[in-house]
């Protein structure tokens, strides 16, 4: 279900695109930004090394956790941001984000391949916007 408060489209001038809308419009509300996120435990620990899928995993709950302490959900996201360190695994990052995500209103998203991320066996960094009344 679509969020009252955003309206996630793809204008027909651009080509279409697969997995992620082109345009979020956030009507009233208030934007949550929640900082990158990667795979590390509550204790600090990284989990998943060298597993994207199980990393994915992580970096949702943490995603999810993020939301949840400012009132939102996966639900009310608008936008997220992907640092992947090899793009080759990008499918199994999106097969387990289509796990939390509304994929029939899927947020407007930027994936981008980097040489490495802050700490050695952190494999991906995603944050995230999203719009709550």
């Amino acid at each position: 279900m679509e969020s009252p408060r955003v309206k996630l489209h793809n204008p027909n001038t651009i080509a279409p695109p697969v997995g992620y809308s082109h345009v979020a419009e956030v009507r009233g509300g208030k934007l949550v930004f929640v900082a990158g996120q990667v795979a590390l435990n509550a204790k600090g620990e990284v989990v998943g090394k060298d597993d994207y899928r199980l990393q994915a995993e992580q970096v949702f709950k943490n995603i999810g956790l993020a939301l949840e302490s400012a009132g939102a959900g996966f639900n009310d996201l608008v936008k997220l941001t992907v640092f992947i360190v090899d793009f080759a695994h990008a499918p199994e990052v999106r097969e387990v984000r289509d796990r939390f995500i509304n994929t029939q209103h899927p947020p407007t998203s930027t994936a981008v391949q980097v040489s490495r991320l802050f700490r050695p066996g952190i494999l991906l960094e995603i944050d995230a916007v999203a719009a709550v009344a």
